[in-house]
């Protein structure tokens, strides 16, 4: 099978030298690409250039992304290739930036736009816009593949990362989520398109799950 794996984060610029992101390692998605690849499967890897994870990257091809716009840049290419098998396991960014304001003395806010904005300047206030949804792009371009989609939650419990992982499937038209986090507890859950649960141990038995679910599309 061709199976495309995204990993590690995506960042957002408040200037030419400033970055929004988060704390995925690319850990996750390096390794399954790892299990994927020695069981003989193409994969195609798409790593987020800020990814710290420093083990094995193996692919038949590893492409690296910076943005959110970016990596949907490059899912949206692929998209015109076969592609048998898609596991989203990037760490997109919720936020991009919008205006920065400079606030002033008297309490006026004034926009900013540099380069490099100065911390010389005082408090800045920054705008942040939610960044477009990747996943639910990714039906319309790869109607025939089995989409496998992540919810990585901190806050909550069990019982609401799983009614997330749900309603992500239902509203993206993906084949199954992985659940998983803080709010989650030890492990992964595994939610299929039906709505079924398989409580999964450790990162050996998600992977060997995944592959065969793929290899028996609904």
């Amino acid at each position: 099978m061709h199976c495309v794996v995204t990993a590690g984060p995506t960042y957002e610029s408040l200037d030419k030298v400033r970055r929004l992101t988060n704390f995925s390692t690319g850990r996750l998605g390096c390794e399954l690409s790892l299990f994927l690849s020695l069981r003989d499967h193409k994969v195609t890897l798409l790593i987020g250039e800020q990814a710290t994870y420093g083990g094995k990257r193996k692919a038949a091809q590893i492409e690296v992304f910076s943005t959110t716009a970016d990596l949907h840049g490059r899912l949206e290419a692929l998209s015109r290739q076969r592609v048998d098998a898609l596991f989203h396991a990037a760490a997109v960014s919720d936020f991009t930036f919008g205006k920065t304001w400079l606030r002033s003395s008297g309490g006026k806010l004034i926009e900013v736009k540099s380069g490099k904005i100065s911390t010389r300047e005082g408090t800045l206030l920054a705008e942040l816009i939610p960044t477009k949804k990747i996943i639910a792009e990714l039906r319309p371009w790869f109607p025939q593949a089995h989409i496998v989609g992540w919810k990585y939650e901190v806050d909550g419990d069990r019982k609401s990362v799983l009614e997330a992982a749900r309603k992500q499937i239902e509203e993206c038209k993906t084949n199954a989520c992985v659940a998983n986090g803080p709010a989650y507890g030890k492990g992964f859950g595994l939610v299929r398109n039906g709505g079924e649960l398989e409580d999964v141990a450790d990162e050996v038995e998600l992977f060997t799950r995944l592959e065969k679910l793929v290899g028996t599309k609904t």
